[in-house]
């Protein structure tokens, strides 16, 4: 551990770049509005240099598309972390604690204990323990009038007891697991890749909540009663939801290597040289932070979303960059030495 944080205080003497890759949830993004399906253009950005994602960018069920030049930072933590509240200490296996919700059914629960077992094994990831809520979390979830996935939870305080705990017993990040419907009837296109992950805006709610309670990495993966796989064909960008019964592993590998969040030393705000969002989902702290710090913002148009939040509308577009791709904004990187 030692040799690797020396390795990231060597990355910030000598001046290499530091990126921000980041889809938000549940608002229906072309790209990364379905299923790690944003991995692959992010890949392509962390082969060259140091990337911070969002979760939402790199979760894939059973898969992941995170790789080792990228952070891995939960919403609420990226707010602050823009905002210059915090800094990220770059981490490699931390210890992992897993809550799982007292709704889950015995057999559901199961499948659950095997897939973090296995990827405990395949992985190497240092799962230090897991625990069962006292009480049922009670998620909630639904699209609201705007066509953006949300909802909530009824009993939060049951959820944060495990979690505490898990802390205390000496757990340096969170996997969350809450019980959820069914949600095919919520949007029967998804598997499409038409509309809004129905899921997504809770799971970010659920995560928000702990991340601002506890200042740890967390992320979540929900469970559902149906945990067949099925046979149907669906959308490419929805497929790895499809031939997985649990969506644990893509946290476990994310959280793996999730850095700490600190009030001094590591990365900061200081330390970001781009940030790269949706053309029009930009009505966000980071994006809002970016520009008062004079960090360059590139903005995706072929990444559309059901927000149409764009620079003409919020009157900024003189102070952002807009490419029609990610492999257009990748060529401007490469070629004016942006990534060098």
């Amino acid at each position: 551990m030692a040799a690797f944080l020396l390795y990231y205080v060597v990355m910030l003497e000598t001046g290499e770049k530091l990126g921000a890759f980041i889809v938000p949830t549940g608002i229906g993004a072309s790209i990364g509005g379905y299923a790690g399906d944003a991995s692959c253009y992010a890949r392509k950005f962390a082969d060259k240099i140091k990337l911070i994602v969002n979760p939402n960018v790199v979760n894939a069920g059973g898969f992941s598309g995170i790789t080792p030049n990228m952070f891995y930072v939960e919403g609420y933590s990226l707010d602050n972390f823009f905002k210059g509240k915090i800094n990220l200490l770059p981490s490699r296996k931390n210890k992992i604690g897993i809550v799982f919700d007292k709704a889950i059914p015995q057999d559901v629960l199961n499948v659950h204990i095997n897939t973090m077992n296995a990827v405990k094994t395949v992985y190497d990831v240092n799962i230090c323990g897991y625990q069962i809520t006292e009480q049922e979390v009670g998620v909630e979830f639904y699209i609201d009038g705007n066509g953006i996935s949300t909802g909530g939870i009824k009993n939060p305080e049951t959820l944060l007891k495990a979690c505490k705990e898990q802390l205390q017993q000496g757990a340096e990040a969170l996997a969350l697991v809450c019980m959820f419907e069914d949600p095919e009837e919520d949007n029967l296109d998804y598997a499409n890749g038409i509309g809004v992950d129905p899921v997504g805006g809770v799971e970010a709610i659920i995560s928000h909540y702990i991340s601002k309670e506890l200042n740890v990495p967390c992320a979540h993966s929900p469970a559902f009663e149906d945990y067949s796989v099925s046979s149907d064909i669906v959308d490419p960008r929805s497929a790895s939801e499809y031939i997985t019964p649990t969506f644990l592993p893509c946290i476990l590998i994310g959280l793996a290597q999730a850095p700490k969040l600190t009030s001094s030393n590591g990365i900061s705000i200081d330390n970001l040289d781009f940030l790269v969002m949706p053309y029009d989902a930009i009505g966000s702290t980071p994006v809002f932070e970016a520009i008062k710090r004079n960090i360059n913002v590139f903005l995706i148009k072929e990444n559309k979303t059901i927000l149409e939040v764009s620079p003409e509308k919020l009157n900024i577009a003189d102070k952002v960059k807009v490419f029609d791709s990610y492999e257009d904004c990748l060529d401007f990187l490469n070629c004016n030495n942006i990534l060098t």
